[in-house]
């Protein structure tokens, strides 16, 4: 019987342990990732798991002049995911209606046309008093609100929005890929 209690109350423990190792960690979230929606999928998508990671959110658009950089945001991913790197599409109609289709159409034509594996969110406001929390937050850090689809926002590991690069600027361009190598070189800081 006392071995049976002992064990409970190690597994109380644990939960007990877990659960505040959770909480810290979500309260140590703040800044862009501090931002909770969805997936294209209708998924519930927590941007405070990509913290400690390199995070590069773009504005996207499946009918637009830039939409072919899609190719260049799944390379750059599959080059550094394992290195520290995500890649957040956000699909927006806010740059002349040029993603006017559901989630679902969103999803299906990036997973067909350009097969994305890189995380995509639901479809959302960017810019203007409808702009989602992420955007918000990213327009304010850097002075710099997108201008059009396909702006790219790279935030480091500690969760700071560092730097901004207009809609012609590439995902392979030296300027991004020299701008994520330094940031992925760049250990996190601990948290005090």
């Amino acid at each position: 019987m006392k071995g049976c209690a002992c064990m409970k109350l190690s597994v109380v423990a644990a939960v007990l342990t877990a659960g505040f190792a959770a909480h810290d960690a979500l309260a140590a979230c703040q800044g862009p990732l501090n931002y909770q929606t969805r997936t294209l999928s209708g998924q519930p998508a927590d941007l405070c798991q990509y913290q400690g990671k390199v995070v590069l959110v773009v504005n996207t658009a499946s009918y637009c002049g830039f939409t072919s950089q899609y190719e260049g945001l799944q390379s750059l991913y599959d080059t550094y995911k394992d290195k520290g790197l995500v890649v957040v599409g956000v699909p927006s109609n806010d740059f002349g209606a040029q993603e006017p289709g559901t989630n679902e159409q969103v999803k299906d034509f990036c997973e067909r046309t350009y097969k994305v594996k890189f995380p995509m969110l639901e479809k959302s406001a960017v810019v203007g008093a409808n702009a989602n929390p992420l955007h918000k937050h990213l327009t304010e850090a850097t002075g710099q609100a997108p201008k059009w689809n396909f702006h790219k926002y790279l935030i480091d590991r500690e969760g700071k929005a560092v730097s901004a690069f207009g809609s012609r600027t590439t995902p392979l361009s030296d300027e991004v890929k020299q701008a994520v190598e330094r940031l992925l070189a760049a250990p996190a800081k601990p948290k005090s």
